[in-house]
């Protein structure tokens, strides 16, 4: 094999053979950005030089989640940590929790950041300000991975098919009621998220397609993952419709749900809801959920690192860009 050079390096870096000698050397004086550039080609063209321990951290991938009250996005700022104790040295992975009810605070974030950034892998709502602002990201070259949720359908995505949630929500109602008549009623989030809208639209659809006189999806609210709203919009409905036999809580609003379910015994509803955690797991146990669709966050945030790794040449390696493969569980494997 042709042995590399600093030439070499150079040339791919696009800089001068004086700076990545520098660079490699530890001698100071280099911007950070060209000090990544070189350390990149170091990387790419697998140059034989152990780069010095003051280059620690010079890679910095940024992750912007929401919620971390929330058990999914708790589950994935944990996988994130573990996955980023078992990188290089060179590569640092900053987590950051972003308000998703200001959307203007968090375009300023996405477009202002306070250090820089070397990759962008964001949980963004679909606000116009908020998708402007990782589009412009994305146009400063850098990778940027949309996780969860794809406002910006031309920027790489990691997550589930949250269509396919939906229509699998609405099969398992159907099919496991099949001549038991009664309607089907659906919680969310909001219409800020993208992966909600969906799951919805999903849910919807699947039922319209097999409208058989027996199931109609009568109506949809939006909770805000708020308890106290949860709790308040599904009491209601169940007093509109008080034949409802099927609840399908696209959102992450389970402990509501399951407090208002629980007293609702003498129908027993078909409870579809989202997230594996411990207290799904002893809803599907007691009886008051039916099944959990899991979104396996841990393989979301390993699959995100991957690609952001391949795009900044760091692994040579297929990362694969199909939809996230969720999870059924219920009662009896749970």
């Amino acid at each position: 094999m042709t042995k590399i050079t600093l030439k070499d390096v150079a040339r791919k870096a696009g800089v001068g053979t004086a700076t990545v000698e520098r660079v490699v050397n530890g001698r100071g004086g280099v911007r950070p950005e060209t000090v990544e550039k070189v350390f990149l080609a170091v990387r790419k063209l697998n140059y034989r030089h152990v780069m010095p321990e003051a280059h620690r951290g010079l890679v910095r991938i940024e992750v912007v989640l929401v919620r971390p009250e929330t058990n999914f996005y708790s589950r994935m700022n944990q996988a994130f940590e573990r996955i980023t104790a078992l990188l290089d040295h060179s590569i640092v992975v900053h987590r950051t929790f972003a308000r998703e009810n200001d959307p203007a605070d968090f375009a300023h974030y996405i477009a202002k950041p306070k250090n820089r950034r070397s990759a962008l892998i964001v949980v963004a709502p679909d606000h116009p300000d908020v998708v402007t602002s990782v589009r412009q990201a994305a146009a400063l070259g850098i990778p940027v991975i949309q996780i969860m949720t794809r406002p910006a359908p031309e920027l790489p995505y990691v997550g589930i098919d949250n269509y396919a949630a939906g229509r699998t929500a609405a099969y398992y109602m159907s099919r496991m009621q099949a001549g038991k008549a009664g309607p089907f009623v659906a919680l969310c989030h909001s219409g800020a998220y993208e992966n909600h809208r969906e799951r919805i639209r999903g849910f919807s659809d699947y039922l319209d397609e097999h409208a058989d006189g027996e199931h109609a999806f009568v109506e949809v609210m939006f909770d805000f993952d708020d308890e106290h709203n949860t709790i308040e919009l599904l009491r209601n409905a169940l007093r509109r419709h008080p034949n409802v036999i099927g609840v399908y809580s696209a959102g992450g609003d389970n402990v509501a749900v399951a407090s208002v379910l629980r007293n609702q015994r003498t129908r027993m509803a078909f409870w579809v809801g989202h997230e594996l955690s411990d207290q799904t797991r002893s809803y599907l146990r007691e009886g008051i959920m039916s099944v959990v669709l899991d979104q396996v966050p841990e393989i979301q945030a390993r699959r995100s690192i991957d690609l952001t790794l391949k795009a900044l040449g760091l692994i040579d390696v297929d990362v694969s860009t199909e939809p996230v493969r969720f999870l059924t569980v219920t009662p009896q494997n749970v």
